[in-house]
Formats: C-alpha cells, sequence, structure tokens
C-alpha cells in the first residue's frame, strides 16, 4: 500500500482525538511549570520545552510507523516482545535509580522506561499468540501460555521495584476475556479489588459507583459478542451488595490485631500520615477550581507548591483548578470518546490479530485513566500511574504514540489484512 493511500484510509478521528488530548497535556505542563513567561518554548531547562521536543519527535514516531507494512508487526512481534523482555531485564544491571526504582536507563540528561514501550511489545504479543490456529482460552494449557505471556514482563517490573507499571499490564485481561478466558478469572480478581478498594476508599458509595461503571463497560463488550448478559448482571448485583459489606465486616468481625495486619498490607497507615497530606492539597485544588476555573496560570497550587509531582502523576489537579468542572469534563469526554472510538475500531476489524491488539490498547488507556483520576482524587492509592498524553514525560509519551498508530496503522489496512 502507498503512503497516500494510508494518508487517506487512517483513522483521523482517533488521531484528532489523540492530537487534542496531546495539546491539552503540554498546556497543562507548561501552565505547571513556568516561571518566566517571557522564557522561549524551546528552552531545554524547562520541562514544558523537553516535553515539546518529545512531542516533536512523536511526530517522527508516527510517520515512521505508519510508513511500514502492517504484516511487519504480527510478522516480528515475538522479537519485539524478546527485545522488550531484555530492555527490563537489563535495568537490574545498568539502570538508573529515580525515587527508589531502578526503571530507566540515563541517555545524558535524559532517561528513557522500557516498561512503556514493552507495553506495545505485549500487546503484539498477546495478539500474536491468540490470533493462532486452534488457540483456545477456554481450555487450561492456553490459558497458562497466556499468564506466562504477561507474568514475565510483569515479574520484571516488580523487581524495579515499580507496581504501577506493573498493575497497568493486568489490563490484557480485558482482551484475553473477549476471547473467551473463562469469567471467573474476571470475578475472582474483581471481588479481590473491591475489598480493597471498599476499606481503602472514601466510601462504599464511591465503590459501588465504580463497579456500575466496570460493569457497564464488560456488558458493552459482552453485548457486542452476543453473550448472555443476565448472569453478568447478576453478578454485579452481587457484587456492589458485597461492597457494601465490606466496611460492615471490617469495622466489626475483625479483631483489631487483624485490621492491623490488613492496614499494613496495604500500607493504609503510611497513607494517612504521609502521602495523605499530598492527597488533602490534591483533593483542595480540585475542589477550588468551581465550575470554571481559576483561568490559565492562574493556579494556587502550583504557584505555592503544595501538590507534588503535578507535572506528572497529578497534572489533572492543575487541569481542575485552572480549568474548573467544565474543563474537567471536556477533558475527561475526550479520554471516553478516544477510548469509545478505540473499541469501536477493534470491533470492526477483519483479523483477529488487529482486533486482539485493539482491545489491548483499550485496556491500557483505561486502566490509565481510570487509576490516575482515582488517585488524584482520593478514591484509590497513590501508585505512581500517570495520565495518557497529558502527564509529563518522553517515555509515556512515545510508548502510548507506538501503541495507538500501530493500531491505526493496521485499522488503515483492515480490508486488506482481512483477504
Amino acid at each position: 500500500m502507498s503512503r497516500n493511500n494510508t494518508i487517506f484510509k487512517i483513522d483521523w478521528i482517533s488521531v484528532i482525538l489523540f492530537a487534542a488530548l496531546i495539546c491539552c497535556g503540554w498546556l497543562s505542563i507548561y501552565s505547571t511549570t513556568v516561571i518566566d513567561t517571557d522564557q522561549s518554548f524551546f528552552n531545554l531547562s524547562t520541562l514544558y520545552g523537553k516535553q515539546l521536543i518529545f512531542i516533536l519527535l512523536s511526530v517522527v514516531i508516527v510517520i515512521f510507523i505508519l510508513s511500514i507494512e502492517s504484516k511487519f508487526y504480527e510478522r516480528f512481534s515475538s522479537i519485539f516482545y524478546v527485545i522488550s523482555l531484555l530492555s527490563l531485564f537489563g535495568l537490574l544491571f545498568f539502570g538508573k535509580t529515580i525515587n527508589g526504582q531502578m526503571a530507566w536507563y540515563s541517555i545524558g540528561s535524559f532517561t528513557i522506561q522500557p516498561a512503556e514501550f514493552a507495553k506495545a511489545a505485549v500487546a503484539l504479543a498477546i495478539a500474536k499468540y491468540l490470533s493462532e490456529l486452534n488457540v483456545d482460552l477456554k481450555k487450561l494449557k492456553y490459558q497458562f501460555s497466556a499468564f506466562v505471556i504477561l507474568l514475565i514482563p510483569i515479574g520484571l517490573i516488580l523487581l524495579q521495584p515499580d507496581a504501577g507499571s506493573a498493575l497497568v499490564f493486568f489490563s490484557f485481561f480485558i482482551a484475553l476475556y473477549r476471547e473467551g478466558l473463562p469469567g471467573f478469572y474476571i470475578w475472582i480478581g474483581l471481588l479481590a479489588i473491591l475489598f480493597f478498594a471498599s476499606v481503602l476508599l472514601i466510601g462504599s458509595t464511591i465503590t459501588a459507583a465504580i463497579t456500575i461503571v466496570i460493569f457497564g463497560s464488560i456488558i458493552y463488550i459482552l453485548k457486542k459478542q452476543k453473550r448472555k448478559i443476565l448472569p453478568l448482571f447478576v453478578v454485579g448485583v452481587l457484587s456492589i451488595g458485597f461492597i457494601f459489606s465490606v466496611n460492615f465486616l471490617y469495622n466489626n468481625v475483625l479483631k483489631p490485631h487483624q485490621k492491623e495486619r490488613f492496614e499494613v498490607l496495604v500500607n493504609l497507615e503510611e497513607n494517612k500520615k504521609g502521602s495523605g497530606y499530598n492527597l488533602y492539597q490534591s483533593i483542595i485544588a480540585i475542589g477550588s477550581g468551581g465550575i470554571t476555573g481559576k483561568g490559565f496560570l492562574e493556579g494556587y497550587s502550583k504557584q505555592g507548591g503544595f501538590v507534588p509531582e503535578q507535572e506528572t502523576d497529578y497534572i489533572f489537579t492543575s487541569i481542575a483548578e485552572e480549568w474548573g468542572f467544565l474543563g474537567s469534563i471536556f477533558i475527561i469526554g475526550l479520554f471516553i470518546a478516544f477510548m469509545l472510538r478505540i473499541l469501536f475500531l477493534a470491533e470492526r476489524q477483519k483479523k483477529p490479530f488487529s482486533r486482539i491488539y485493539g482491545y489491548g490498547v483499550f485496556g491500557i488507556f483505561f486502566i490509565h485513566f481510570f487509576i490516575n483520576l482515582g488517585m488524584v482524587m482520593g478514591l484509590v492509592p497513590t501508585i505512581g500511574i500517570p495520565l495518557p498524553l497529558i502527564s509529563y514525560g518522553g517515555s509515556g509519551l512515545w510508548g502510548f504514540t507506538i501503541l495507538v498508530f500501530i493500531f491505526i496503522k493496521l485499522d488503515s489496512e483492515r480490508q486488506k489484512l482481512g483477504s
């Protein structure tokens, strides 16, 4: 396929939404980190200047990805996976430690985080394996092989240790479930998450609301597959009932020494005494934005330095404070529109490999979006997961660019691949 045909056949809705998120992210990074507005945008001594360079380089990455035949990504998916594992393993010997994590390679004044690029490699590997002939995820041996593909990078990332990045890889269970993984794996994991969430979150009502959103997404997927929805609905109702019972059981059944052990396990006491203060400042900043916000460059939390890592993990606090409720809803709307578009594109694929990879892209964006927003609003513990395309960072931006535009390339040739 010629390069000109590719340009006409790519899904421009996805590209526009992707670009809009990046632009909003750069404006937020600029507002969060700028000291002197007279400085040049390309001043590499500033974070916003570096991020602009990262954005320009991501355009080069896009051009390179779209110029390659789609079959290349499927044919060499195993090689990409092995290279990503080697890059993660090499961190144990050559990695640079930042904030207690040996998760980066240092190249001059820049650092590269291999875990961000491993997401696309693992998505390709999972898609390649599940799209092979005779792979049936209802059989234990195929489940085991799929789990191994996921657990190896998860294990290497946990050795860094980086629990946040490792958690993201569990998002591939969405793709596995779409392709036939038995539902009880989802229920076991969901019930475990709900138990921890019901203790850690602000209240059971919020947890129940989140659960409804999760089940709504799963029901949407099942409906596309023409699976039975009634059993899922029943389990969803039972799970919500389970949520409301957790606080009662935790406060009235568990003995003090048992609760103490649990709180140590989930670092609940540390959150109350340490990062709880940072979270408190984050919630104040979000609430202070009101309906329309304080205005661009007018965020008080930025000027006072109250919110930590505001250009990375807590970038949404800057958006909420300066753009207010309306601006926050706009950003959230962009994310939801983008993720729904990815789901739509995934379902229209004619080849299983492309469909599975698309669901991998959706899952990664969903868990990043869901956990990051929950983190800055105090709904989940602080675990260091950035907001895709919004938070500062070259590795994250390039990793998401590779992840998304490989799928856009696959979609642009879906007719050819499906023949």
